[in-house]
């Protein structure tokens, strides 16, 4: 999180130096200013809901297949052949 924190801080402060550079009027340049603030919190906190989520969505999936691997198969195998031999010899 820290490293998109920082792109994003570099990407917005660039935006920030055009403005003072290219920008004259002080009414124009305080609402992109303000405007450019409002992006950098808006993207903050998209990436922040990313990373979580994709936190999360890792953190269960390595739970499911962790479940997976608990699974008996020996015994559900065994289950199988019991069943498919009831029917079998029932003919």
């Amino acid at each position: 999180m820290f490293t998109l924190d920082a792109t994003i801080d570099a990407v917005q402060t660039g935006k920030k130096q055009f403005v003072k550079t290219f920008v004259q009027n002080e009414k124009i340049a305080d609402a992109m200013n303000t405007f450019i603030d409002e992006q950098a919190s808006y993207t903050k906190k998209a990436a922040k809901v990313g990373t979580d989520t994709f936190a999360t969505l890792t953190s269960e999936m390595v739970k499911a297949s962790q479940e997976a691997m608990k699974f008996d198969y020996t015994k559900f195998g065994e289950g199988i052949m019991k069943a498919y031999q009831s029917t079998t010899s029932k003919k």
